[in-house]
């Protein structure tokens, strides 16, 4: 029993540090800032008040779960959005949707026949 829901932890993974990640404001921020183009660290820094180690970290935790990627040219280091990791989040919620759907829908049936029942 251990190992199957061992496993199933194990594939949740990738999908939880996504999650855990977009759980900041300020990462997603960036995230939507990446969307138009790449940017240097100092370009994604301007708009927040923070110190640039704190901010650096943010952007350490987004390319720990793969939501971005870095190139360094010289002295600059460049963010790119990487879109594969919100596939599986796109994936993963519409999965939830359609559960859920079928589940409310079923529910609604059963209201139904109750309502039917108290005529």
């Amino acid at each position: 029993m251990f190992g199957a829901t061992h496993g199933a932890a194990q594939a949740m993974a990738p999908i939880d540090g996504i999650f855990r990640a977009l759980s900041d404001p300020t990462r997603r921020r960036v995230l939507e800032r990446l969307g138009n183009s790449p940017a240097s660290v100092s370009e994604l820094a301007a708009p927040f008040d923070m110190a640039l180690p704190s901010f650096v970290e943010h952007l350490k935790v987004l390319e720990g779960c793969g939501l971005v990627r870095s190139a360094k040219t010289g002295r600059v280091r460049t963010y790119r959005l990487e879109p594969e990791p919100l596939q599986l989040i796109e994936d993963w919620l519409a999965k939830q949707r359609s559960l859920w759907e079928r589940r409310l829908d079923q529910l609604d049936d059963y209201l139904i026949q109750l309502k039917e029942q108290d005529k």
